[in-house]
């Protein structure tokens, strides 16, 4: 969990992702659509990959990418974060963690 952990400290989003994975790829679209920039990690792209992929499971993302992490604090993968835009909650939570400001 350390590699993750680092990963993810003093960045307000934070997106685990593969260059192939469609979802990731609507997730990122979805999260930039609402002015943040999010740190984003391509796993395929990474040295260190496999290492984060087998940590994000030890986590509980399961698939392990998209990873979504907002505040430094897992939100989950692609159903959680749509879940949470179908009940207005996603803009809100990007406020809290200084993502965007409107």
């Amino acid at each position: 969990m350390d590699v993750v952990t680092s990963m993810v400290a003093d960045r307000p989003v934070v997106i685990f992702s593969r260059t192939t994975c469609c979802m990731s790829h609507t997730i990122k679209t979805l999260i930039n659509g609402f002015g943040a920039n999010p740190t984003v990690y391509e796993l395929d792209e990474i040295q260190n990959g496999q290492e984060v992929e087998r940590e994000l499971q030890q986590m509980g993302c399961n698939p392990s990418v998209p990873a979504v992490f907002i505040g430094q604090r897992l939100v989950g993968g692609a159903n959680q974060v749509m879940s949470l835009q179908l009940r207005n909650q996603l803009v809100p939570l990007l406020k809290r963690a200084g993502a965007i400001w409107i």
